[in-house]
C-alpha cells in the first residue's frame, strides 16, 4: 500500500485539534504547518504525535502548498482543522491506497452550521480535491479560495469528512469579512445584483429551504458574503 501524508495547516486551531488530528491517526504522517499559533495547537499536535513545522504565513495557496512540499510521502491528504475524517472515509482511503487508479481524488464534506448538518443549499456534498500524488497535482497561489491543480485523471471517493463549518452567526460573520477582504473584487454592478442571486439559488433552487431556519439564514449570510466580496476593495 503507497503510503500516505496527511498535511494540516493551523494557526490557534486548539479548538477541534484533538478530534482533527486523531481521525487522521491512520495514515504514515501527520504534517502540521503552523504559522505562528498562540494558543495551545502546537502542544497538542506534539502531543498526539504530528510532525510539526512553522512557516509565516502566505496566504492558504502558498501555506498549503508548503506543507505539501514538507511532507515525507508521495500520496498526500490535505485536511483543514476543523475536518473530521469519518472511519468509512479512513477506510476508503486505504483501499484505495492499494492499488490508486486516479492521480487525485475528490472527497464530499458534511457541512455542520450551528451545531446541525446542512443537506441542502448547495453545501452536500460539496466536493473538493484531498486525496493526491504530490508528483501530479499542486495548489494554485491564490491568497484566498485555492484549489488543487491536477495534472492527471480525478476520481471520486464515496465516504465524507465532517466540516465543522462555523458554530454560531459571529464565527460566521467574523470568518467571512476576513475572506471578503481576501478576496475583494470590487464591482458595483455585481454588488447589487449577486446578492439576490446568491439568496435565490442557494435557498430556492438549491432547496435550502429544507434545512429548515438554518436554512435560510445560511442563504441570507451568505449573499451578504457576496454584497461584501464586491463592496471592498479599490475601484
Amino acid at each position: 500500500m503507497n503510503k500516505l501524508s496527511i498535511a494540516i495547516i493551523t494557526y490557534n486551531s486548539e479548538k477541534y485539534l484533538n478530534e482533527v488530528i486523531k481521525s487522521a491517526s491512520f495514515a504514515d504522517e501527520i504534517l502540521i504547518l503552523d504559522s505562528g499559533s498562540t494558543d495551545k495547537t502546537v502542544e497538542i499536535a506534539k502531543k498526539l504525535g504530528a510532525n510539526v513545522e512553522f512557516q509565516k504565513w502566505l496566504g492558504f495557496g502558498k501555506q498549503k502548498q508548503k506543507a505539501i512540499d514538507l511532507a515525507k510521502n508521495r500520496w498526500i491528504f490535505v485536511l483543514d482543522s476543523d475536518e473530521i475524517i469519518t472511519e468509512k472515509l479512513q477506510n476508503e482511503i486505504k483501499e484505495v491506497l492499494k492499488n490508486p487508479k486516479y492521480d487525485a481524488y475528490e472527497v464530499p464534506r458534511l457541512n455542520y452550521f450551528f451545531g446541525k448538518p446542512i443537506k441542502y443549499g448547495g453545501l452536500y456534498p460539496d466536493k473538493t480535491v484531498r486525496l493526491f500524488d504530490r508528483n501530479k497535482a499542486r495548489f494554485s497561489e491564490d491568497e484566498v479560495h485555492e484549489k488543487v491543480i491536477v495534472d492527471g485523471k480525478i476520481g471520486e471517493l464515496k465516504s465524507y469528512m465532517k466540516h465543522y463549518a462555523y458554530e454560531n452567526i459571529e464565527e460566521f460573520i467574523n470568518k467571512q469579512n476576513r475572506y471578503s477582504s481576501l478576496g475583494a473584487k470590487k464591482n458595483r454592478i455585481k454588488a447589487i445584483f449577486n446578492p439576490f442571486w446568491t439568496f435565490l439559488k442557494m435557498y430556492i433552487l438549491n432547496l435550502g429551504f429544507l434545512d429548515g431556519w438554518e436554512g435560510f439564514v445560511i442563504a441570507k449570510l451568505y449573499s451578504e458574503y457576496t454584497f461584501w466580496k464586491y463592496i471592498k476593495g479599490k475601484d
